[in-house]
């Protein structure tokens, strides 16, 4: 299945709060379609599955990407699911998104990949791209690119930048200072139930 393009406020019902795919809440707290309003009892799987989904749609996956970060997650020494928000956190789209570049993950990728970003001074349009600690991250200089940015900065996404990052705001730089702690992603999220969920899979 590609990227998601629906309503994102359907998907915010279903599955909860996503700060990165949508800054509206919804009007109706209960799930979307006829029979929103009597759930039955979940299953363990669909607790899982509603877990897996939340990361999907908040970063913005593939189910085949986000396999893709689990397996590379499970390489690394340490907790599989720790590792794997890790991952994601530090992904380009989220990183401009956090520094509050952009308002949701979806209009950071279409900053990054329409080129108005840079990394360490080079041009870089790939969304997926692992920022590592030291790395600057700026907007390219040219009007347009500082224009959108300038806009997006008045009505930031979140509005706690995360320990890992520090930002100018006056020369629209941003540093990646470390990997980011378990605390500070802000999508409410059980990394366990997910690694579970996989590890049944594949």
């Amino acid at each position: 299945m590609s990227r998601y393009r629906g309503p994102r406020l359907r998907i915010v019902r279903r599955l909860g709060e996503l700060p990165g795919l949508s800054r509206k809440s919804p009007r109706k707290a209960y799930p979307p379609g006829q029979h929103g309003q009597n759930r039955k009892k979940r299953t363990e799987y669909a607790v899982r599955l509603e877990e897996k989904q939340k990361i999907r749609m908040n970063y913005g996956l593939t189910e085949k990407q986000l396999l893709r970060y689990v397996r590379k997650a499970r390489r690394v020494t340490g907790s599989t699911g720790q590792v794997l928000l890790q991952l994601l956190e530090m992904r380009l789209d989220n990183t401009v998104f956090r520094l509050g570049m952009a308002p949701t993950i979806p209009a950071a990728r279409q900053l990054v990949n329409h080129g108005h970003v840079t990394v360490n001074g080079r041009r870089v349009d790939i969304a997926s791209y692992q920022c590592r600690p030291g790395e600057v991250i700026a907007v390219r200089d040219r009007e347009l690119s500082r224009k959108l940015v300038e806009a997006n900065l008045q009505y930031p996404g979140l509005a706690n930048l995360p320990s890992h990052l520090e930002f100018d705001k006056a020369k629209l730089t941003g540093k990646v200072n470390s990997v980011i702690e378990r605390e500070w992603v802000a999508l409410q999220v059980n990394e366990l139930l997910v690694v579970e969920y996989y590890s049944r899979k594949a």
